[in-house]
């Protein structure tokens, strides 16, 4: 059965939006690092027999640009997904989700002060709406908490996993043609959980907190291993493939809409006023940066 690439999209937007929660959810059970590193390592044996014999032929192209992969597993495996569990023991899920719809904003300052690339005017107005927006929502709708620069510091560990997302996208990017992403993906995860392995051991032998083993928490492991890793990754580039980035990229902003679904339900969290206010704004920013020029016919003929 084949299905529409816009369920696929919204269905991956799903899962990633179910990871916040789940990050939330065991931040009690387990320590952070440990945690990513456990999602990493299962998804490389799940993801292993997929994509091996890709693996094996397309590895010339992979050692050519090792360099870059290098960086990819850097930040998109190891830093991305460890800073948002680190940050969601000191914020809400809705707040991580929130703070995580902010990718494509970042993506344009960072090319705009890395890359010199020239934002458009509506790349402007957008970042200026969406960064109201994230203000808004690490204040807590607070003037007084703006003035005095008093932000809960899970939100601004969220903002650095951001930063480190955007890099990524920018460097998926720039080796699309030159990196086949079934190979790319599974040896970007070896290399982070690897980065990762070291950190993990020193915080087992370091921190007060211990593992807290039982069935939720070795379904959350299996979850964000194998259901919001591989099934969110394969479902998402199906859709991608067959709609186009540009287009794929809009349903991102459904994960913080199931995230904050899911955290009401099952974490009881409370949706805040700054929080819609400030997702709104942050959404909005988002979808204003995508207006092209073309959109809007002249009156005047050329």
């Amino acid at each position: 059965m084949k299905f529409p690439p816009q369920a696929l999209l919204v269905f991956a937007t799903l899962l990633w939006g179910g990871n916040f929660v789940i990050g939330r959810a065991v931040a009690g059970d387990i320590p952070p690092i440990t945690f990513a590193f456990l999602r990493w390592l299962v998804a490389f044996i799940i993801f292993l027999p997929i994509a091996y014999h890709r693996t094996k032929n397309e590895w010339p192209m992979l050692k050519q640009n090792f360099g870059a992969v290098i960086l990819l597993a850097l930040t998109g495996v190891a830093a991305f997904n460890t800073l948002v569990y680190i940050g969601l023991h000191y914020t809400t899920s809705i707040n991580a989700s929130l703070m995580n719809s902010t990718t494509p904003i970042m993506i344009y300052i960072l090319s705009f002060l890395l890359l010199k690339e020239r934002l458009t005017r509506f790349q402007a107005i957008g970042t200026l709406v969406s960064l109201t927006g994230v203000l808004f929502i690490i204040s807590g709708g607070s003037l007084e908490s703006l003035l005095a620069f008093s932000f809960n510091k899970g939100d601004l560990i969220v903002l650095a996993a951001v930063f480190c997302w955007s890099v990524y996208s920018l460097l998926i990017k720039k080796y699309a043609g030159k990196l086949p992403g079934y190979s790319t993906f599974l040896v970007t995860i070896a290399i982070g959980a690897l980065m990762l392995l070291p950190f993990t051991a020193y915080e087992l032998l370091t921190t007060p907190q211990t593992i807290e083993w039982s069935i939720s928490t070795i379904s959350a492991i299996l979850y964000v291993g194998i259901v919001a890793s591989i099934v969110a990754f394969l479902s998402w580039n199906t859709g991608v493939i067959a709609l186009g980035a540009n287009k794929a990229g809009i349903y991102l902003n459904f994960i913080p809409v199931f995230a904050t679904i899911f955290a009401v339900i099952f974490l009881n969290e409370q949706l805040l006023i700054a929080q819609v206010v400030g997702g709104i704004a942050v959404i909005a920013g988002v979808f204003i940066s995508t207006i092209r020029k073309t959109q809007f016919p002249s009156n005047h003929a050329n």
